[in-house]
């Protein structure tokens, strides 16, 4: 079945650009990086689908969101489709550093930070700033974080030490990591239907803004003096007193020697490039709608036949 859904979307294909890719000019498989998020399993998927109706040979190797960029470098594994700059900024030009590529940037324009349902207003109308947030933290204690508010932080392998922000800014509140992300959701699933207050770690884009009506906590916008300058910032006495960036990046990693063994292959993964709406609607399929990323990626191509056309060209 995979293979009729899939060949009945490249028919649908403007035929001439992808014929001139049809034939593989190298035997070695291409290993692809998937994390642990959905966006990135279903838009990783459906490279690797294209990929491999190219004709090359297609492995997929889960990987750290922080390692990962130095096993690029090395050649260990060879094409990264979501570099987040929130979260994965030092690690990425660190490697391209070390050789790694910088396969292009995505028109989506992403941001990674503390949300909170727009119910929580109604209690704390000045939440949506982290000083107004802080001034309410007792509505978001829990039995475990009392009598400090507890805010639901992301898998501690993501890179993202919010211990280390509410420290800096000397918050009443304590940082509880999930183990997937999966768990943010059932915890903002389970407040929003009681309508009890939460802050938690969400980002953009997502399938979050199409099902839930909130909103990004703000903090001081970052700049480099946040993270080796006390004096910058709120707290005279620390470092990393600021939040994320609110217009961030979304950029692709890739091996150099894809380029010299696979130049077809790497131009093709070059073109790709993703917006909101289309990584957004890719996580609501998995998210929402409760397919697999595999599904989803089918799904996702069988609509999207003309844009899939255009990187090929």
């Amino acid at each position: 079945m995979k293979c009729l859904m899939r060949t009945a979307t490249f028919v649908a294909m403007a035929a001439a650009p992808f014929a001139a890719l049809a034939e593989a000019d190298w035997d070695e498989p291409i290993i692809i990086v998937q994390n642990n998020w959905t966006s990135q399993l279903v838009t990783s998927t459906i490279v690797g689908n294209v990929l491999e109706e190219m004709g090359y040979e297609v492995e997929y190797a889960p990987a750290d969101s922080q390692l990962q960029f130095a096993a690029i470098a090395a050649g260990d594994m060879h094409f990264q489709i979501e570099a987040w700059e929130g979260s994965m900024k030092s690690a990425f030009e660190a490697a391209v550093e070390e050789g790694m590529i910088d396969a292009g940037t995505h028109e989506a324009v992403t941001r990674e930070e503390w949300w909170i349902p727009k119910y929580v207003l109604d209690v704390c109308p000045e939440a949506g700033d982290w000083k107004g947030l802080d001034a309410c933290a007792e509505i978001f204690a829990t039995a475990e974080t009392a009598p400090k508010g507890r805010f639901v932080g992301p898998p501690a392998d993501w890179g993202k030490n919010y211990a280390d922000r509410i420290k800096a800014l000397n918050m009443n509140f304590t940082a509880i990591n999930v183990g997937q992300a999966a768990t943010l959701w059932a915890e903002l699933q389970s407040a929003y239907d009681r309508k009890e207050p939460i802050v938690l770690f969400s980002w953009t884009p997502n399938f979050v803004e199409s099902k839930f009506d909130g909103e990004f906590v703000n903090f001081p916008e970052p700049e480099p003096a946040c993270f080796d300058d006390p004096s910058w910032g709120p707290n005279p006495e620390a470092t990393g007193d600021c939040g994320a960036p609110h217009k961030a990046w979304l950029k692709k990693a890739m091996w150099s020697g894809l380029e010299e063994n696979a130049p077809k292959a790497a131009k093709f993964l070059r073109n790709v490039n993703f917006t909101n709406a289309q990584l957004a609607d890719a996580a609501y399929m998995v998210d929402v709608d409760g397919m697999s990323p595999e599904e989803a990626a089918e799904k996702w191509a069988e609509e999207n036949p003309d844009i899939i056309a255009g990187w090929m060209e």
